[in-house]
């Protein structure tokens, strides 16, 4: 049974649900650095690990940018990845701040998500998270980069971080035919219409899927998951003057 959890903000509420994907950014506040060198971002994953598994949380994907991180995850329970990320957060900043001699907030405000329909984008969140670093220019290969997940799950370097959502694991009958057909999927970028979906979804909390997985998000959340219609409604018609 998939139950779901809203968390009391001032803001925007977020929907997560217990075996659903969802995409995380986590964004140092102002674009401030909040990974100055390897050791912080060995610090980071150190905690991520530690984390997921705690709270039962599975990591599909992810890659660590100067200063910015996201995550592609599937959370066993509805308060998984929320308790993950706090943790985490809370972690990394008393971290950063002793190391680096400064106080103060580290994050811009909480991190961002989106659900996530996996017959639809979950192979495609794959591809544009760990294509972050080539779209900003790093390297020219994702091989190249090692803050990512594409050395994992491309190329089969072991980590106990990672675990393969079913979908990545259909993609073969054995690891050397998984690898061949996931590293396939990285002879095009992502752009157009997908990459503005993706952006869109997971910086206003939004459900990124087809019109059905959105309608029933939406029924059995009570929420709206996608973006409102600018501008008066069909059928607006203004009142006369008496």
């Amino acid at each position: 049974m998939v139950i779901f959890w809203f968390f009391p903000m001032a803001r925007k509420l977020r929907a997560s649900a217990a075996g659903v994907a969802e995409h995380i950014i986590q964004r140092g506040n102002n674009r401030l650095v909040v990974f100055c060198n390897e050791d912080d971002m060995k610090a980071y994953v150190t905690w991520l690990k530690q984390y997921a598994k705690k709270y039962k949380v599975s990591v599909h994907a992810w890659v660590l940018m100067t200063n910015h991180v996201h995550l592609l995850c599937t959370p066993s329970t509805a308060t998984g990845i929320s308790q993950m990320m706090q943790s985490l957060g809370r972690m990394y900043v008393l971290y950063f701040n002793r190391q680096y001699h400064r106080s103060g907030t580290l994050w811009e405000g909480r991190y961002k998500s989106c659900l996530v329909q996996q017959e639809t984008y979950l192979l495609e969140l794959y591809r544009y998270i760990e294509l972050n670093p080539v779209r900003a220019g790093m390297v020219n290969d994702p091989a190249d980069y090692s803050w990512s997940s594409y050395q994992c799950n491309a190329l089969g370097k072991k980590t106990d971080l990672l675990t393969p959502h079913p979908l990545f694991l259909a993609l073969g009958m054995d690891e050397k035919r998984r690898m061949l057909s996931y590293r396939s999927l990285f002879q095009y970028h992502v752009e157009g219409k997908l990459l503005e979906d993706i952006r869109q979804a997971s910086n206003k909390g939004l459900a990124l899927g087809n019109e059905h997985f959105i309608a029933d998000i939406e029924a059995i959340t009570g929420k709206r998951l996608r973006e409102a219609q600018r501008g008066r409604p069909l059928g607006w018609r203004k009142a006369p003057r008496k």
